[in-house]
């Protein structure tokens, strides 16, 4: 029996970090909701004190009786085990593989009795084993399936996008309990004209539901519509969570049902995202139910169509979201500090001094974010090119996405593991340079984000241009040519990344020093005097509301 090094599979990625078991989201796009019919799914991976990499895993054959190693939960003292390994195992990269299928999630725990301890997958490695093996979304669903089945699976509620070049498919999964082998789960396709998203909550409620089981298989199919466990409604009645008729079981009110934080925290993100792309004025009727009343509320809607078609770079604009222009806008009242910014330092849930219970807004644009991205599968285009992960290390709102191709050979060496270490800063480092450019705007965000969304328009508009060219010139090159020629684009547009936000950081910093602003356009200081950015009016009126007098000056 031959082992496969520890190290050498994607699949243990995922003990290089340990995100927040609650702050992920994803946003999903169906073909003909899209500008150009791309299916499109994004991912902001969030947790504080992480350093994050991008993923990469070579495709492979592999001879009988090898075994594959994974860790059993997170850490550097996780048990190792081992499967078998598959004949052949497709490229991955990011979190899309070699055949444009992409799996990305959020966490949303649910029923926390249902963790099983002794499963050996994690939502992490059953996501990277799964694209290793599957060709398409829906096989990589029952794929899903049947390896929770064989090794257990030892997470709490997770929502998975599981989509193609072709479909886009919503999977929420949970665990049966200690003991227990398994999951309960439910699959529903996005309706190709629509757009839905996920952020820590489960969405799912009623589902159609086939006339017959397949015991065969394990699960059950409605042909183009939704994919389920065959025990989702019984076990929920074994356990006590439901007693009613088939036909009106929600998936939700079994398994993760919402409370005050999964609205506020999680649903608000999914109404934010639909707000962008929908009738404002119908969706603000969403308010009530969003600060807890669900009187005439108690769901927003699973997905819904846009009002137009959206891009890949309007999904772009919506991972940054901050609710900005909404009744949450976080840059509107005295919380947002002198500097109208959208970031908050404390915890989501915190106590005023005299005791009251508070909470801040918790959008998709978040500060802990280890790294994001935005996959897009074209299904025109071969595979190698058609399938894009635009990526980068940090919040979505602080960089500039980065396309990188499911076909390369190699990954840059600013996203390599080895040159993002959480302890130690690098300027060879994505991750660092990032984080160095956003801490510095993070406390001064009106005077100094135009500056870095300058930078980031002006890289991410040359991105756009670049894989114009890409493709283009992808038509006449060979299998083995083409492979070469996405690494090389892949790795030269990451250097033109790293090297614009250097030139950044240093223009920052002599710009703004001591907190005045010298004039400047086009990234370019000019010649002339500084001048002092103004306080935010939110803030100023506070200071007269709070202060009286004190600092009027008298006529």
């Amino acid at each position: 029996m031959r082992h496969l090094p520890l190290l050498a599979a994607l699949v243990s990625a995922a003990i290089l970090f340990q995100p927040s078991s609650d702050a992920c989201t994803n946003l999903i796009v169906g073909k003909k909701a899209s500008v150009d019919g791309s299916v499109i799914c994004t991912y902001n991976c969030d947790g504080f004190g992480f350093a994050a990499s991008l993923g990469f895993s070579r495709p492979g054959r592999h001879e009988p009786g090898e075994m594959i190693a994974i860790r059993q939960g997170w850490g550097p003292d996780a048990k190792v085990n081992y499967i078998p390994q598959v004949e052949y195992t497709y490229g991955v990269v990011g979190l899309v593989n070699e055949k444009q299928v992409s799996i990305v999630e959020t966490t949303w725990d649910g029923r926390k009795e249902l963790r099983n301890p002794d499963g050996w997958l994690d939502y992490f490695t059953l996501m990277n084993l799964t694209l290793q093996r599957a060709a398409s979304a829906r096989e990589a669903i029952g794929i899903m399936h049947q390896l929770v089945q064989e090794y257990g699976y030892n997470a709490t509620g997770e929502s998975f996008a599981v989509c193609d070049k072709e479909e886009a498919w919503f999977m929420e999964l949970i665990g049966k309990g200690p003991g227990r082998k398994g999951a309960v789960w439910v699959a529903r396709r996005l309706p190709d004209d629509c757009i839905t998203a996920y952020a820590n909550a489960s969405r799912i409620r009623q589902f159609p539901q086939a006339k017959k089981l397949n015991k065969k298989l394990g699960y059950s199919i409605v042909e183009g519509e939704c994919m389920y466990s065959n025990d989702v409604i019984s076990f929920a009645r074994e356990m006590g969570y439901y007693n009613g008729a088939d036909k009106d079981f929600s998936f939700r009110e079994a398994y993760g049902p919402l409370d005050f934080g999964a609205i506020r925290y999680c649903e608000a993100r999914v109404w934010s995202f639909f707000r962008h792309h929908y009738d404002k004025e119908v969706m603000d009727n969403y308010l009530p139910f969003l600060n807890g009343d669900l009187t005439e509320h108690d769901a927003l809607p699973l997905w819904i169509k846009p009002a137009a078609p959206v891009s890949y770079r309007d999904i772009q604009e919506d991972m940054r979201d901050h609710y900005e222009g909404t009744a949450l806008d976080m840059t509107a009242d005295v919380s947002a500090g002198p500097w109208a910014s959208p970031y908050r330092n404390q915890p989501v849930n915190y106590q005023a001094p005299d005791g009251t219970k508070m909470f801040r807004e918790r959008p998709i644009g978040c500060q802990q974010s280890g790294m994001t991205m935005v996959c897009r599968m074209r299904s025109w285009l071969p595979d190698a090119v058609g399938g894009v992960c635009y990526f980068n290390l940090d919040d979505a709102t602080m960089v500039a996405y980065v396309p990188v191709y499911c076909g390369i050979n190699r990954i840059p060496e600013p996203f390599r593991r080895e040159n993002n270490n959480i302890r130690e800063f690098s300027t060879e480092s994505a991750f660092w340079m990032c984080n160095f450019v956003a801490n510095m705007v993070y406390p001064r965000w009106s005077a100094l984000y135009p500056d870095l969304r300058e930078a980031q328009v002006e890289l991410e508009d040359f991105f756009e241009a670049d894989d114009a060219e890409v493709v283009s010139r992808a038509a006449s090159l060979t299998a083995g040519e083409l492979s070469d020629f996405l690494s090389a684009s892949v790795i030269a547009n990451t250097d033109k990344m790293m090297a614009r936000w250097d030139k950044l950081a240093k223009f920052l910093i002599v710009k703004h020093n001591d907190q005045i602003m010298l004039p400047s356009a086009g990234g370019e200081l000019l010649p002339g005097r500084h001048t002092s950015p103004a306080y935010s009016p939110a803030f100023i009126s506070a200071i007269k509301a709070e202060t009286g007098n004190r600092y009027v000056r008298p006529e």
